[in-house]
């Protein structure tokens, strides 16, 4: 599928943004050290500041962005709504204990509780959206969720100084993501799709494709036919493995204590999750390639 820069933006930064203020809340709940004052505008600001940021990156993928609210309506059925409420309660019961720490320096662990279990959910929820997508059967697999979860978690940790919570995190998101990448990469094979099923007429005979159903290029080929060459694709997994997991790790393990050792590691996850989210939406097979007489497992 066509890797669309705002989708990449906000599944990146939502989940930076959740899984930051997720440690923030369920860290206080837990008895683990609470930031107040000064640190936790700063720490608190940042979380909302990403979430809110890659929310809004996700609105410029609308076809009309000005009718955005609409997708509050549909939460009993669809996974997108269902996104966008968590996401809202999660801000707004965050909200009281990030009020307290910073401006009367008492966490309430309760909505703290409450608001880091709602960010995962939120999490969860954007994973859900591509997960349920049964025309892709590289995204229809738990690999996903465990690799936007980890992820979250992992970035989460070292944006919020939790040096070993953020090492046990990144080795999992190494895990989730080779995971993800070698039992997808025989999904769509062993999914029994061909053009055959794909139209419904397999049952005639062989199908084979007469002529396109369009003469140039549509929105289908553009946003659902996208193919990224094996070779280019594995160097970017080498790219993304290094930056998102491999140096965050080696950098937190060499100088677990230091907060600018700490930044500059979530830097590089960052830029690195950008490079792995790219990889997912670039090697997505769609089943509508055979209605246009290509094959997405044999790209």
């Amino acid at each position: 599928m066509h890797p669309a820069p705002s989708l990449i933006i906000f599944t990146v930064f939502s989940g930076l943004g959740f899984g930051l203020l997720a440690w923030l809340g369920l860290g206080a709940a837990l008895g683990g050290a609470a930031p107040v004052g000064w640190a936790a505008f700063g720490w608190f600001g940042l979380g909302y500041g990403l979430a809110g940021a890659g929310l809004l990156a996700s609105a410029f993928h609308l076809g009309h962005p000005e009718r955005m609210l609409r997708a509050f309506t549909q939460w009993r059925s669809s996974w997108l709504s269902r996104e966008a409420v968590l996401a809202v309660a999660t801000l707004a019961v965050m909200a009281p204990h990030a009020a307290g720490s910073v401006f009367l320096s008492v966490p309430l662990p309760g909505f703290g509780l409450l608001g880091g279990a709602l960010a995962l959910a939120t999490v969860l929820a954007t994973a859900m959206i591509y997960a349920s997508i049964r025309a892709v059967p590289r995204w229809h697999h738990w690999t996903v969720p465990a690799v936007f979860l980890t992820a979250a978690l992992a970035g989460g940790a070292l944006l919020a100084g939790q040096a070993a919570a953020a090492a046990g995190m990144l080795a999992a998101l190494g895990a989730a993501l080779v995971a993800h990448w070698r039992i997808g990469d025989g999904r769509f094979r062993n999914s029994g799709s061909d053009a055959g099923t794909a139209t419904g007429l397999g049952r005639f005979g062989t199908v084979r494709l007469l002529e396109p159903p369009h003469s140039g290029r549509n929105y289908l080929l553009r946003e659902m036919v996208h193919v990224v060459g094996r070779r280019h694709a594995l160097k970017l997994r080498l790219i993304a493995l290094g930056a998102a997991v491999a140096l965050p790790l080696a950098l937190v393990l060499l100088a677990p204590g230091a907060p600018v050792v700490l930044g500059l590691a979530a830097l590089w996850h960052a830029g690195g999750m950008l490079a792995a989210r790219w990889l997912f939406f670039a090697e997505a097979e769609h089943v509508v390639g055979f209605y246009y007489g290509r094959d997405p497992a044999r790209a």
